[in-house]
Parts: structure tokens; C-alpha cells; sequence
């Protein structure tokens, strides 16, 4: 450790460089986080993740800004471990990089004079520019992260799906009656659950195993058969 303490002089005059250097100090000097692995924060950087989203909706400005910085931590801790990684290191600085260069390629409208004048034509630059990136794809439903909760996982496939010229979902929702808004979206939602608690099933691996059957006919319908 520098005689200036934890974190350098110049590091005082940017709280981000201060926050990586105090985490730099903390994976070299604490024991118990010498030892953590990238496998080992997943369940801190999932409880983080959730904790940010409680604040937004139920928290105060306060509340934010700390759960936010809990969040900017995890990042900060799998880029320490990252960086001690003998075959391929990588470090905080690294990710920055990698991440400013992603949005200045997906943002032509900002920084390449293209034009965008509605979030529609937004989308458009952003997803030509993803498409770009992602060539090494074989179907939409690549890049998915299988460990999202249900409900999200589902509304994530059933979009790429539409892309695919799968509709999911159009049979059961022939039958229902269609809510008018999110607060009816929820009550629907709920009275479902209220059902599968009164049958005795499992709601989460229900939608589960129905995406299993979407993913399917995602992938039959791209190959063509």
C-alpha cells in the first residue's frame, strides 16, 4: 500500500478509479475475498441485482444511489478477478473500454451522423448494429441467459420468437380475456399462480417447460422443416 493510503491522490479526484482501487485492495488484502471465484458472487451479483430493482420501484433516491453502488461493486469484483486470471486477464479498465466501444458502434445516430428521429428508428441502428456483432449466431434465440427468472425469460422469447414468425402464445390468448393495462396485466398474473397453488402445480416450471416447447418450434421453423 502507497504511503497516500488505499487509494492514490489522483484517484481522490475520480470516485471511479477510487472505487476500483479500494477493490483492488480489498481482493489482494482481505482473505475471504482472495478466495471468491466469478462462480461464487453469482448468487451476491443476482440478490444485488434484485435489491437495485426494489429500490427503483419501491425505494427512495437514497436508497438508489447505495444499491446502485452495491451493484457497481459486483462489477468492480469480477473485474479484480478477471484481472489475476494467468491465460486471460482482463481488468476494470478493460471492461470500460470494451463497453464504451459497443455503444459507440450501436449509436451511429449519436456519434456516426446517422439519423434517428423516434426511439422506432433508434432501434433500428441499435438492433443492425447487434445483428453485426452477433454473425456467429445461429438462431434468435442465441445469447438468451437461460437463468432469468420465468416471467422474463418468457416475454424475452416470445419477442425473438415473433422474429422467427413463431407466434407464441396465440392459442391461449385467443381464449382469455385481454387486459387493458399492467395493474390488470398483474391481476391476471396473480389469479393464474392462485390456480396452480389450488392444483398443487409448480407455476415456474409450467412456463418453463412451455418455453422448452416455444424454443423448439423457434428452431424447427429456422431450419426450415
Amino acid at each position: 500500500m502507497s504511503e497516500e493510503g488505499p487509494v492514490s491522490a489522483e484517484s481522490h479526484r475520480d470516485p471511479l478509479r477510487a472505487a476500483a482501487e479500494t477493490m483492488r485492495e480489498v481482493r489482494e488484502r482481505c482473505v475471504w475475498s482472495q478466495q471468491i471465484t466469478h462462480r461464487d458472487l453469482v448468487p451476491y451479483l443476482i440478490e444485488e441485482s434484485h435489491e437495485v430493482i426494489d429500490a427503483v420501484e419501491n425505494g427512495t433516491r437514497d436508497d438508489l444511489r447505495e444499491e446502485l453502488g452495491d451493484l457497481l461493486w459486483q462489477v468492480l469484483f469480477h473485474s479484480a478477478i478477471a484481472a489475476q486470471d494467468a491465460d486471460d486477464p482482463f481488468d476494470i479498465d478493460d471492461v470500460a473500454a470494451t463497453l464504451t466501444e459497443k455503444m459507440v458502434r450501436r449509436h451511429p445516430h449519436v456519434f456516426a451522423g446517422e439519423v434517428a428521429t423516434t426511439p422506432e428508428e433508434v432501434l433500428v441502428h441499435w438492433n443492425a448494429a447487434k445483428a453485426a456483432e452477433k454473425r456467429t449466431r445461429r438462431s434468435v434465440l442465441d445469447g438468451i441467459p437461460r437463468g432469468m427468472p420465468a416471467l422474463a425469460l418468457a416475454q424475452k422469447i416470445v419477442g425473438r420468437a415473433a422474429g422467427a414468425g413463431v407466434v407464441a402464445g396465440a392459442d391461449a390468448a385467443a381464449g382469455a380475456v385481454r387486459p387493458s393495462s399492467e395493474t390488470e396485466l398483474g391481476d391476471a398474473l396473480l389469479a393464474l399462480v392462485a390456480v396452480a397453488r389450488a392444483e398443487g402445480w409448480d407455476a415456474e416450471r409450467a412456463l418453463r417447460e412451455r418455453l422448452r416447447a416455444v424454443e423448439a418450434e423457434v428452431r424447427e421453423a429456422e431450419s426450415g422443416a
